[in-house]
């Protein structure tokens, strides 16, 4: 039997080729090894502001996209955690399993309210990563993928789990994190020092999986690159120009260095010019996919299973629970 998995995706932000190469290729990857639970954590979202219309509609179509990227539906189990109330009972039973000391030393908590007075911080900034717990916990997930800035929300889950277990038996798996493999990596366009983000202060820095041809164009166009000549992979010395590469070698499906030898003779330009077409020919059909997906009814009839196979097992999850710490009739 497979062991199961557990990763969200977060319906914040339009998903850029980052997204794409560091993370849908790799839950494509993982329902092949585990018994993969993805999950839209929309109640999560609302620690900040949002616009209703706005984050319903972001919902569906980040399924929409990971669907039309080549996620199977069939193969994992997707759902919207807000239409399973059992994540937020169980976060409850949690959050009095939980220290404020341990929440207080989150450190996303300590980043998000820096500088912040006291009536602008809500309460759901200090507790979601009780809820995020409870998320893992409620489907018995052996494994969740995990970067260095989430990988204390990890341990939280396994604290909570192992004094929850200690006090009333064996109730939770303990989870372990799972560090993804490291792939490639895509940089922002404007500053290749950092990650490309679906949150970047400028979107000429992102390459969007939703732009328009004339802006992967100008966006490519506009890219930087480095000093000096000739078109070669050095993360080091020409940050760049190995962006570049990296983003036509995946999306060609050929190695870094068959890249290189390809543009062994080209000049920036070249490279700049050939990454365009590239990724306006991809996204393009891509985006055609995403339209028949979205207009197909899939992301319903997806979204309705998922809840219907998850939420059986966070019912009984959330159950057995409840009772142990007294909860309802006996």
């Amino acid at each position: 039997m497979k062991k199961r998995l557990l990763t969200g995706l977060q319906p914040s932000g339009e998903l850029t080729i980052g997204n794409y190469i560091g993370s849908i290729r790799q839950v494509i990857d993982y329902a092949k090894d585990y018994d993969t639970f993805l999950f839209v954590p929309d109640m999560h979202s609302i620690t900040v502001p949002q616009d209703p219309e706005t984050l319903h509609r972001r919902v569906r179509e980040i399924v929409g996209m990971y669907l039309a990227c080549g996620v199977s539906g069939v193969e994992n189990h997707i759902y919207i955690q807000s239409e399973i109330p059992e994540h937020a009972n169980l976060s409850w039973i949690l959050e009095c399993t939980a220290y404020m000391g341990e929440l207080a030393r989150m450190t996303q908590f300590k980043a998000k309210t820096e500088n912040k007075k006291e009536k602008e911080i809500r309460c759901g900034l200090f507790t979601y990563p009780v809820l995020m717990a409870a998320d893992i916990l409620l489907y018995n997930a052996h494994v969740v993928p995990t970067g260095v800035d989430q990988k204390q929300h990890v341990e939280l889950a396994r604290n909570l789990a192992q004094r929850f277990n200690a006090k009333f038996g064996e109730t939770f798996v303990v989870p372990e994190p799972l560090i993804p493999t490291v792939g490639a990596k895509i940089r922002d366009l404007l500053n290749p020092e950092k990650k490309m983000s679906k949150s970047a202060e400028n979107p000429k820095a992102s390459v969007f999986l939703n732009d328009t041809e004339k802006d992967i164009r100008k966006k490519i166009m506009g890219a930087v690159t480095d000093s000096g000549e000739g078109v070669y992979f050095d993360e080091e010395n020409k940050p760049g120009v190995s962006n570049l590469l990296t983003i036509f070698a995946v999306f060609q499906g050929i190695t870094i260095p068959e890249a290189e030898k390809h543009f062994e003779n080209a000049r920036y330009g070249d490279l700049k010019k050939e990454v365009a077409e590239l990724l306006v020919e991809k996204l393009s059909a891509l985006q055609a996919r995403f339209a028949e997906t979205m207009a197909s009814g899939v992301v319903d009839e997806t979204l309705d299973r998922g809840r219907e196979y998850a939420r059986a097992i966070a019912t009984e999850t959330y159950d057995r629970a409840r009772r142990v710490v007294g909860l309802g009739r006996a």
